[in-house]
């Protein structure tokens, strides 16, 4: 039996901010004490927190790993690498990979592939299609996360126009439904004006002309009558706009019946950015104006907005080429996800409390996950040490995603990702990922 003592820590946990420690045995959280008595119990390694935040570890609802079949862009054990350097001890990957997760046999490969690669604990989705609708009473919902549907332009048989077979979706499914709003009529319609005035590439700048605030609202509010008319559980994925933000309440988690989130992505960019950063900030949704972002930053402090993720999707450069049609749209973000909302607390946009709450808590409440998410005695220890106050730059070397680029690279952030504990593994400490240790598949209580 392991136990390992973190002492002098800041505890940010549950609304709450105070030295304490916590004991971890095994994969368990043992104990969490306030002040910082001797403990009772012999452990096997202390370490001194002092001057360091210790926080429950971060639970992604929305990656793009690329495995399979896109495995030249991102894999499963290097993106998780990346997510533990970034204090991410939990994900919930896509299930746009090549083939697509849209069988049961693509999903058990999937997990699979998980087992013998993933460094973090690991979901994945299972892809709604026009047709496999049979097949959601297969589903293990104890394992498999939620149902994707694109309602918005996707590749292959995964996008879902008519209305018919979205409510056919919304009425079978017996696990949460993720969306993906964007309406693929009014982008048609943009783009054919677009290329009408500015050639058959645009310039990076007209994207989020093309994928509009109507394209979002239009098929954000239809997801939603939708879920409304059937009782389905619904949670839309990546908010953009403020227009969105009135389709949504302001009611704890618990009392929902349909949810959102909002990306790291449309937090940290606007359109006014395109001129630095071009097509290494292109994704779909958009990013949209600073006004639009400064409400997603407002409705974060409220219950209007319900989780923080990534989008995590990672491309070559080389695919980024290109202006607002033919450049890919995505961009690696997981490492340094904890370090941006960190820089959001520093310029007082919200609250460490707040931050933990929308990364850590309610992820684990909202997709109802087995024993993560909070720092809890019994609890699966998940756990990470930050430093406050550590100022460095990111740099190409640094870069953990295979595609070996960030649209963070020059930023100098404040905080730092010290260690990174996975069921009381310590799988990243000094700038190292233990690249032996593999995570476990989240358990969901339904």
């Amino acid at each position: 039996m392991m136990r390992i003592c973190i002492k002098n820590a800041t505890i940010v946990n549950e609304g709450e901010k105070y030295v304490g420690t916590v004991i971890v045995e095994d994969e368990l959280i043992y104990a969490v004490i306030k002040g910082n008595p001797e403990p009772q119990t012999k452990c096997d390694r202390v370490i001194d927190a002092n001057g360091y935040y210790l926080i429950p570890g971060v639970i992604d609802d929305h990656v793009h790993f690329r495995e399979p079949g896109l495995t030249h862009k991102a894999d499963i054990a290097t993106e998780s690498s990346a997510a533990a350097a970034g204090g991410v001890t939990s994900f919930m990957d896509m299930p746009n990979c090549k083939p697509q997760t849209v069988t049961i046999e693509a999903l058990e490969e999937k997990f699979n592939l998980a087992s013998q690669k993933s460094i973090v604990n690991y979901s994945f989705y299972f892809g709604a299609t026009n047709d496999n609708t049979d097949l959601f009473s297969q589903l293990d919902k104890t394992r498999v996360c939620g149902i994707k549907l694109f309602m918005g332009a996707s590749t292959g048989n995964m996008l879902v126009e008519k209305r018919e077979s979205l409510k056919r979706i919304f009425q079978a499914a017996p696990i949460l439904i993720a969306t993906h709003c964007e309406n693929p009529e009014i982008i048609e319609w943009n783009t054919e004006l677009a290329k009408m005035k500015f050639g058959e590439d645009p310039d990076i700048k007209y994207h989020s002309r093309i994928r509009s605030e109507a394209a979002c609202w239009e098929s954000t509010k239809e997801a939603v009558l939708l879920a409304q008319e059937t009782g389905a559980r619904l949670h839309v994925l990546h908010l953009s706009t403020a227009r969105e933000l009135s389709l949504f309440t302001d009611l704890p988690v618990s009392q929902k019946q349909i949810t959102s989130e909002a990306c790291v992505s449309h937090l940290m960019f606007c359109e006014d950015d395109y001129g630095n950063y071009g097509a290494r900030i292109k994704c779909n949704p958009s990013v949209k104006t600073s006004k639009d972002r400064e409400a997603l930053h407002r409705a974060l402090r409220t219950n209007l907005i319900d989780v923080i993720a990534t989008d995590h999707a990672p491309h070559l450069l080389s695919e980024k080429e290109g202006g607002a049609l033919k450049a890919a749209s995505g961009m690696p973000s997981i490492q340094f996800s904890l370090n941006c909302m960190m820089e959001l607390v520093r310029q007082g946009i919200f609250t460490i409390e707040q931050m933990v709450n929308k990364m850590c808590h309610t992820p684990a409440d909202l997709f109802q996950i087995n024993k993560r998410g909070y720092i809890r005695p019994g609890y699966k220890a998940d756990l990470v040490i930050l430093n406050p106050e550590a100022e460095w730059t990111v740099t190409k070397d640094c870069i953990l995603s295979k595609c070996g680029w960030s649209p963070y690279e020059g930023q100098t952030f404040h905080t730092k990702v010290e260690k990174t504990f996975v069921n009381g593994n310590l799988v990243y400490t000094d700038g190292q990922v233990n690249e032996a240790y593999r995570g476990e598949p989240l358990r969901f209580n339904r």
